[in-house]
């Protein structure tokens, strides 16, 4: 099996609408912004990140976890499998605003 896939984001709770898109100067390097309308209450917007990322990049849920984070905005996701493609997914969403 091979090693899971880190992505550094940076989570804005709270947001009108769910997003995935963008870059942050994060702790980790540049990090992929993710907005996402849960509150950061009980790990909710944690739920609310994974499900957005793992819909972003076109994987199953279960595909994304958490690897670094808990209760920051600056998180550190992991991939595994990483799909075909998923560093060119990865550049146009750091590219893209989130709306």
């Amino acid at each position: 099996m091979s090693a899971p896939t880190l992505i550094a984001v940076r989570v804005k709770p709270g947001a009108s609408r769910t997003a995935v898109g963008g870059t942050h100067p994060g702790r980790y390097g540049p990090a992929l912004v993710v907005r996402v309308a849960a509150p950061a209450v009980d790990g909710r917007a944690t739920a609310a990140v994974l499900r957005a990322v793992a819909q972003a990049l076109g994987v199953r849920p279960a595909a994304v976890t958490l690897h670094q984070g808990a209760t920051s905005r600056d998180k550190v996701l992991a991939v595994q499998p990483a799909p075909a493609g998923l560093a060119d997914r990865l550049t146009a969403l750091l590219g893209g605003a989130a709306g």
